[in-house]
């Protein structure tokens, strides 16, 4: 910082052309300038001189390391930008005594940043602006200098560790709709990825700044993708229940049973009819042997033969409470088809929701 002393001037020319000179700080008054967002002292060491010109100029160097409060919002982590304040201002001189000018304007302030920032760290440093005000205490009102330095966060360790991760663990759980639900396969696929979503979470509390005025967006879609996953863990336990409501209990007739495991769909009139067709086919064999019976004994006996084998039947091939038979199976079908539409349509939507959030 600069500032005038007009009791410092000299003729160069009178004093063998020295124009300027390096003094101990502690022979001149200064300004007493403080940093209103300082929450640690300065530990930095100070610079023991300052130079005078000819003409009264004073100028001043020092090298500070600034730990300040910041109000930050992290609404859209990793995918945020921050604007932090620094304002210098006096402690002891209001405005009449004493007013700040900046030495540089915002876009050369911003110019000369980007020359001397080295690291590259998690932050991008995007611009610098500089704003004068004025501030009013209870003594009256002081000059104010604020320098508001935006930065924006580098996502590219969060997108890679985190968020797609969980995205590919969600595409799992949709490819998972295809595994067979008759084994308990799916169900303990399901489940795995579900408890890998939960590590995940555990990790997220770990990278999340812990304040923050609004739901952090990655928050949101960790949870709404857990809460798909239970949903579609919650239906396949429902889908696999419907169908072994159809299963065939033991000591039932094993052509009948055999049916069912196959996956054929076995009716009243269709196992009626194969078993007139076998009993028909013996009593015809029986009845060309003996050539002896007339054609009327032959239907009676045909007859009986058929109401007999009928009463035999199974149970699962009659149904139970008036159901067609493999009804639950059908459901069951039905509802994983259905819950599948809604899953991958809503899934889509919802990505594309949140990603809309994150970079508008």
């Amino acid at each position: 910082m600069t500032w005038n002393n007009d009791h410092i001037s000299w003729d160069p020319s009178e004093f063998c052309g020295i124009s300027q000179l390096t003094i101990p700080r502690d022979m001149l008054w200064k300004p007493d300038l403080f940093i209103f967002e300082l929450t640690e002292e300065d530990k930095s060491p100070m610079s023991p001189y300052l130079s005078i010109f000819y003409n009264g100029t004073v100028m001043l160097e020092d090298d500070s390391v600034v730990t300040s409060t910041c109000k930050m919002d992290v609404h859209k982590f990793p995918f945020d930008t921050q604007s932090c304040v620094i304002t210098f201002g006096s402690i002891m001189h209001p405005v009449n005594e004493l007013q700040l000018i900046p030495f540089s304007n915002s876009s050369r302030a911003t110019q000369t940043s980007l020359e001397v920032i080295q690291t590259q760290g998690e932050w991008e440093f995007l611009s610098v602006s500089v704003m004068r005000s004025t501030g009013s205490f209870h003594r009256g009102e002081w000059d104010l200098l604020k320098y508001k330095i935006t930065m924006k966060r580098r996502p590219l360790l969060y997108v890679v560790n985190f968020m797609l991760p969980v995205l590919f663990f969600l595409i799992l759980d949709i490819a998972s709709f295809f595994i067979s639900d008759m084994n308990g396969e799916k169900l303990g696929f399901k489940v795995t990825v579900l408890l890998a979503i939960s590590v995940l979470l555990l990790i997220l509390n770990d990278i999340l700044p812990s304040m923050s005025n609004k739901t952090p967006l990655i928050g949101t879609y960790c949870i709404v993708i857990f809460a798909f996953m239970l949903l579609s863990l919650l239906e396949t336990i429902l889908v696999i229940y419907l169908m072994e409501k159809d299963s065939v209990p033991d000591g039932q007739v094993d052509s009948v049973s055999q049916c069912v495991a196959d996956g054929y769909e076995i009716t009243p009139e269709d196992t009626c009819c194969e078993h007139e067709s076998m009993d028909v086919k013996a009593v015809s064999e029986e009845q060309s042997g003996s050539g002896q019976q007339t054609d009327s004994k032959r239907m009676q006996l045909i007859l009986a033969q058929l109401q007999e084998l009928c009463q035999k039947l199974p149970s699962c091939a009659i149904g139970m409470g008036g159901r067609k038979p493999l009804y639950w199976k059908r459901t069951a079908r039905r509802i994983n088809a259905g819950f599948f539409c809604i899953y991958f349509v809503t899934t889509i939507l919802f990505l594309l929701f949140i990603f809309i959030e994150w970079t508008t």
